[in-house]
């Protein structure tokens, strides 16, 4: 087994790449090593079977599964596998306004658990399986923590801004 942390990042189709791509962004600049793949639990189950069962061996630490619609890829893979899944539902062209997605994520039976980020939300999916893998990764742990850091002087610099300019000369976002 690797002794660096990996992310895979699975997705239904060619289509959550856009949503799930962000997933990537956030680990490139945590620096956790990770791997990206189409892996559809209703168009390639055997394809979706076999990457679940041989994704400890091939030295994975957690799995980011981004699906939409019904939204099965997490919560299968979750229950083929003993690694950490993160559901990201994506809201898709024939989803619901995705709440199928969220609630076919989140709804999981007991026993098969799968941790749920927000509709769209592969960001969060990518920043909490930096957090799991930095227990192990000292690299990542210090790349995290400097994110963090990021984030707040982020947020005390707009606050800064307001306070110097008021809230109508702001533009500050976050």
């Amino acid at each position: 087994m690797s002794t660096k942390g990996k992310v895979a990042i699975i997705m239904g189709s060619q289509s959550d790449l856009k949503v799930m791509g962000e997933a990537a962004k956030v680990l490139e600049e945590l620096k956790t090593e990770f791997t990206v793949d189409i892996v559809s639990a209703h168009r390639t189950p055997e394809r979706m079977f076999d990457f679940a069962k041989s994704a400890k061996e091939k030295g994975y630490h957690v799995i980011i599964a981004g699906a939409g619609g019904a939204a099965h890829l997490p919560g299968m893979v979750a229950s083929l596998t003993s690694l950490p899944v993160i559901g990201v539902p994506v809201k898709s062209s024939n989803s619901i306004d995705g709440w199928d997605s969220v609630l076919s994520i989140l709804q999981m039976p007991g026993g098969v658990p799968v941790a749920t980020v927000a509709l769209d939300g592969a960001k969060n999916a990518g920043i909490l399986a930096a957090q799991i893998v930095a227990n192990f990764d000292k690299n990542v742990s210090k790349a995290l923590t400097e994110y963090k850091e990021s984030l707040k002087e982020k947020v005390i610099s707009s606050a800064d801004a307001i306070k110097e300019n008021g809230w109508k000369a702001g533009k500050v976002g976050f």
